[in-house]
């Protein structure tokens, strides 16, 4: 296949202007714009009050030595328990080293960000994400939104783990193309990492919560979750918009790689904080859906993306969903008088239904999706 763009750092002189032609093409009142003002139109500029911190303070945290945990050796094991609940009840992040997933493979996997989202819009949207559908290409979201668009372009597919299924290789070949093969291939064992070392952080995650390493490994074993490629223009006005507004995955689990441009923002304390980008590392934030399996006690990650006026960022983010007929209870163990109930027994496509056509997620949505079953099973 013809290689229409190198990896690079770097955005090339005409991305920002790229961008800005692609989101015009979808928006009807550009034309229109105070452009003494401002250069970006204005679906994509946030109230004041709501306006991005390009400085913030960073935010420290010590990673997981993940492989010094599944060595079963009980200091390890303690030590990185005592981090995880501590970081997961405070704000639902942390870091992991030593995860196993091979490096090449992670750089064979930005390299294909870079190649599929330098490619011409109209070979882009072979892929086009469907209105009501979470899965596809989207560049301006002016399908779902009408004010505070994302300044960015993203790629999403599904993945299942059931290994008879080559769903995410099919999906490059079924949507693009047979010259999209080696997309495909190259995704399938990305995702298939990703499933793997998504498993080993639910045995460290039942093992913090005090219900073992085999519960939520169990749950998720037969997970059918999606993955998505993040690509952040450069920006005229980053002190205008957001890449990612602020909100929490409605997922259980998202595991990010980041490029080494700065941009991932997480709430902590009511401050937001950047996190510094590790090569080596993964970010893991815990989901809505988790938050509900571990009933409250472990916090979904409050989260934003900022973009910049000179480089490309870009990130590959693996949102781990349980299998679609899994109902979403917390353990026994985790239910007493001092902890009831604190949301009611769901699915996963229920959730996703309700974040796709009712509701943008934002940090109230599973709260709000809870009042929203309550009132369905009422009607």
């Amino acid at each position: 296949m013809k290689v229409l763009c190198s990896s690079m750092l770097f955005a090339p002189p005409n991305a920002n202007e790229s961008f800005m032609n692609e989101q015009k093409q979808c928006l009807d009142n550009t034309s229109s714009l105070p452009l003494q003002i401002t250069n970006i139109p204005s679906e994509f500029i946030w109230p004041d009050h709501e306006k991005p911190c390009l400085t913030p303070p960073k935010l420290e945290v010590p990673p997981i030595d993940l492989k010094a945990f599944l060595s079963d050796d009980p200091k390890s094991i303690s030590n990185a328990c005592s981090k995880v609940n501590h970081a997961c009840k405070k704000h639902g992040f942390f870091l992991v080293v030593n995860h196993g997933v091979d490096n090449k493979l992670i750089a064979q996997a930005h390299k294909l960000v870079d190649e599929f989202f330098c490619m011409q819009l109209s070979e882009k949207q072979r892929a086009q994400r469907k209105i009501g559908e979470h899965c596809g290409y989207a560049n301006s979201f002016i399908g779902r939104f009408s004010s505070k668009l994302p300044w960015k372009e993203t790629l999403s597919f599904r993945y299942s783990a059931d290994e008879s299924c080559r769903t995410v290789e099919d999906y490059f070949v079924n949507i693009m193309g047979e010259d999209f093969r080696q997309f495909g291939i190259v995704y399938q064992k990305y995702c298939e990492a990703m499933s793997n070392l998504s498993l080993g952080i639910m045995e460290l995650l039942g093992m913090s919560l005090g219900v073992g390493k085999e519960y939520f490994r169990e749950f998720f074993e037969g997970n059918e979750s999606v993955m998505r490629l993040n690509y952040y223009p450069p920006c005229k006005n980053p002190d205008l918009a957001f890449g990612t507004g602020p909100h929490c995955d409605p997922t259980s689990l998202t595991i990010l790689h980041q490029d080494q441009v700065e941009g991932l923002q997480v709430l902590v304390d009511g401050i937001w904080h950047s996190v510094v980008p590790k090569e080596d590392a993964f970010v893991v934030n815990i989901g809505d859906t988790f938050m509900a399996l571990s009933n409250g006690m472990f916090k979904s990650c409050l989260h934003r993306a900022i973009v910049n006026d000179k480089i490309v960022r870009k990130s590959l983010a693996f949102f781990l969903c349980p299998n679609e007929d899994k109902i979403v209870t917390p353990p026994k163990e985790l239910i007493d008088k001092e902890n009831p109930r604190k949301y009611p027994n769901f699915t996963w496509p229920s959730l996703l239904e309700f974040t796709q056509k009712h509701y943008r997620a934002d940090e109230r949505t599973l709260d709000a999706f809870s009042m929203w079953l309550q009132e369905k099973t009422t009607t």
